[in-house]
């Protein structure tokens, strides 16, 4: 393996000179603005036929590279305005030609001419990703990241706020270009801390390169935030404000300065709120039934800070540094009550009365160090040291009572509490370069992360109110993980229509898990040493100048969550327990993309995945009347999914997207007689977008999804869930502030229900939230609008944090 370390650096490092032509340019509106993501095609001059296509970056530039000399011109579109052609131009063998910047307005006969500012449209399907502008979406007013989620493109948001994507479990998602720190619920409350009115776009990827790292299987979800994009010195301001039974309150703050040496940044948000939700289980166990009512209540308070600067020491090299961060705390209040009965006779044997006290802290900062280093003429090399570290918290308190069928009399009393604290730290070095090579681009690059973790379970008996210290249920786990891996991609056209794409990643995963128990039973260490191929590959071709068509293979790796790696023994009451397993192994995934683009803006793709040892949450039974939850390894899972997108104009004032999504998953296990998962269900998503515009300040937007029955997780059969949105947007205070009011789920139908058989058990699970709420939020830009935005980097250890958990209900 260090060889090929060595090997790919040093391919990373060379120098090489191939003969080849090149061409530049910007786009900008009529304020000198640039056009982000316009098209630009380059058709040869004789037959018109199309030669690349390429997109405008964030601050309006394309560059076109690895050209063959000859007589070419160039077309330049964006949706809502007309397409344009340039008069036509001569490329010499080896000339980096650069193009005069293009300023589009709505008629002329001169590229140079057009100065019409472009807005953007709510959905962009693009070749390579899926993009939402919430930007764009009127509905995205109050919400938080995790609702907007639901809106995506091809995402589902299951009851337990798992995402999934074209029916796939394993999403990975991304923050400005770098994985997230959290899973499962810890990540779900941290996108809950995150207001729409902070995002600029979520990007949906559903066929990475090799480039990203390979944990992933069913694609990558990126969030990309606000940046500032102008000249001088800008910033600014959100307020926002949520009702349903509770309320919510959400503000940030953001300064940005720029000039030709530095850019210096900074954001503060602030959000605070209550939330009530409600489930309802039914559970049969060795002739048991178990009817519970559940009702929760939590709050929070969080706090979420950015703060860096780039440094501009000439036009190729640039020097950055990156803090991020968040402060949070949290309360939660569960009550509820379970009736017992005989399954065979309905006799009714006693009642538990349970209430679950919990609060805790989440505390995290990221450090980043970035150096990029870009040539114009496609060489570039960027460098990332990373560090972050969490402290988090949770305390406890879990009085349950058991009394008799009349609920009148005490027969029991079971209290007991939790202390867990858990600390993690994660360290990365990172470093990608491409160049120009035969006539294509090569990326090379490679990474080192560590990651440490520590864990420590208390557990305690109240015995006459006094906490006693229970060794016998107390532990220790610490988790320890190394992963070295390198990647080489090449692209290249193949003629005038087809495009090629390869690539090969490596990763080698040493990890060990060690228990320590105050237990006779003693101690137990996990080790693991594994070395992975990770190949991708792309061809896409250019069908004639509305049609593509492009077929991709990956294949990708999802390792299991910190938390999940955990034998804690965490006790939801006194008949359902959850526990981790440190003898979880990843899963493995093949994907197969083929993908019909028409006219760039209309997507229909047919994929097929086949997982071997899904991840899943399975509940299983204990001896007695007990239950407990874990993740286990099921033997295979296989998802076959159609999916299209459209976004199209009904008239002038009145704009759609639709997209529609139809998957079959089949999950297979087998973990002993009478123990099994056998379920396959064919499922769709449906979402609309409807935005009226109804003058030039005011803009009012409908929006509704529906999710059919389904599977949750590893055997949970599911039923339907659907919503609509409504809302208005008005532009205010000369164009420079914007008043935002909707109203989320208008009928209170984001329910959820799902049914379970497994071995010796049955469960039939409900429940909701306030999904209904009223939304209001103004945001006020002030300063120089025209400052240049701050870069977009992405860190080197995204990948590790999404693994992390804070422990945070909310």
């Amino acid at each position: 393996m260090k060889k090929l370390f060595t090997l790919l650096v040093a391919m990373a490092a060379a120098t090489f000179a191939f003969s080849q032509a090149s061409l530049q340019g910007s786009v900008k509106d009529a304020g000198g603005k640039p056009v982000d993501y316009a098209n630009v095609i380059l058709h040869a001059a004789t037959d018109s036929s199309i030669v690349k296509v390429e997109y405008t970056k964030e601050d309006g530039s394309y560059a076109m590279k690895g050209l063959r000399a000859g007589e070419f011109w160039l077309e330049v579109s964006y949706v809502g305005l007309p397409t344009f052609k340039s008069e036509s131009f001569v490329l010499a063998a080896d000339e980096n030609k650069q193009l005069p910047e293009i300023a589009l307005k709505a008629a002329s006969a001169e590229l140079s001419e057009v100065t019409v500012t472009a807005k953007k449209p709510l959905v962009e399907v693009r070749p390579d990703m899926t993009v939402f502008n919430v930007e764009a979406a009127v509905n995205a007013v109050g919400n938080d990241a995790l609702e907007l989620m639901r809106r995506a493109p091809g995402v589902v948001v299951d009851n337990n706020d798992n995402i999934m994507l074209l029916g796939k479990s394993g999403v990975r998602i991304f923050i400005d270009g770098k994985p997230s720190p959290l899973s499962s619920s810890d990540l779900a409350q941290f996108l809950r801390n995150i207001q729409a009115t902070e995002i600029e776009a979520i990007e949906v990827i559903t066929s990475p390169s090799a480039k990203y790292e390979a944990e992933g299987n069913a694609g990558i979800i990126n969030i990309r935030m606000k940046k500032d994009k102008s000249l001088g010195t800008n910033g600014n301001l959100d307020l926002g404000y949520n009702v349903a039974i509770h309320s919510r309150y959400n503000g940030s703050v953001g300064l940005n300065h720029r000039n030709k040496d530095f850019n210096l940044f900074g954001k503060y948000s602030y959000n605070e709120g209550n939330n009530m939700s409600f489930q309802d289980f039914l559970r049969i166990q060795n002739n048991t039934y178990f009817e519970q009512h559940a009702r929760q209540r939590w709050g929070w308070t969080n706090h979420n800070f950015r703060a860096g600067a780039d440094f501009f020491i000439n036009k190729q090299n640039t020097i950055g540094v990156l803090a991020t961060g968040f402060i949070g705390d949290f309360t939660s209040v569960s009550n509820s009550s379970t009736d017992i009965s005989n399954n065979t006779t309905g006799e009714n044997l006693q009642k538990l009365l349970a209430r679950s006290e919990n609060a805790g802290d989440n505390n995290n900062i990221n450090l980043n160090t970035n150096y990029r280093f870009d040539n114009g003429k496609g060489k570039t090399l960027n460098v990332d040291a990373d560090y972050a570290r969490f402290r988090n918290t949770r305390d406890s308190y879990q009085p349950n009572r058991y009394f008799d069928p009349s609920g009148q009399n005490l027969l029991d009393e079971v209290i007991f509490g939790i202390k867990s604290p858990t600390d993690i730290d994660l360290m990365s070095l990172k470093l990608d370069h491409e160049r120009p090579l035969w006539g294509g681009q090569l990326a090379t690059g490679a990474k080192v992360s560590y990651v440490v973790t520590d864990n420590n379970f208390g557990f305690y008996n109240y015995v006459d109110g006094e906490s006693q210290y229970d060794p016998m249920l107390s532990n220790r786990f610490e988790y320890t993980e190394n992963i070295n891996a390198v990647y080489a991609q090449y692209n290249r056209k193949l003629g005038e229509k087809t495009n090629l794409q390869a690539g090969l990643r490596l990763e080698h995963t040493h990890s060990i898990g060690d228990l320590t128990s105050e237990q006779q039973t003693g101690n137990d260490k996990v080790t693991r040493d594994y070395v992975n191929l990770f190949p991708s590959a792309g061809i896409s071709r250019q069908l004639d100048p509305k049609n593509s068509i492009r077929l991709g293979y990956s294949y990708r790796v999802d390792r299991p969550r910190y938390q999940d790696l955990n034998p804690f023994e965490f006790r939801l009451d006194e008949l359902t327990f959850q526990k981790g397993n440190p003898f979880l192994r990843p899963q493995y995934t093949h994907n197969v993309e083929l993908t019909h683009t028409f006219n760039y803006r209309f997507n229909t793709t047919l994929s097929y995945a086949y997982t071997t040892d899904l991840m899943s949450q399975i509940t299983d039974t204990l001896s007695g009347k007990r239950a407990f939850i874990s993740q286990q390894n099921l033997d295979n899972q296989k998802v076959i999914s159609l999916n299209f997108s459209a976004p199209f104009s009904i008239a002038k004032w009145w704009n759609v997207f639709a997209n529609a999504s139809v998957y079959n998953t089949t999950n297979k296990a087998y973990f002993e007689e009478g123990k099994t998962v056998d379920i396959s269900r064919t499922s769709f998503n449906i979402y609309q977008q409807h935005t009226f515009t109804l003058s030039k300040a005011l803009t009012f937007e409908m929006s509704g999804w529906y999710n059919s029955p389904g599977i949750w997780g590893g055997n949970f059969a599911s039923d339907a869930m659907w919503a609509m949105d409504a809302g208005l947007s008005a532009k205010v205070l000369q164009g420079r502030g914007r008043f935002k009011v909707s109203v989320s789920d208008i009928f209170i139908s984001q329910r959820w229900r799902g049914v379970n058989n497994f071995g010796d058990l049955y469960m039939d699970a409900s429940g909701g939230w306030e999904s209904r709420q009223l939304r209001a939020n103004f945001s006020y830009s002030f300063g120089n609008q025209n400052v240049k935005q701050s870069r977009r980097r992405q860190t080197g250890i995204e990948d590790e944090k999404n693994r992390v958990g804070s422990d945070n209900s909310n």
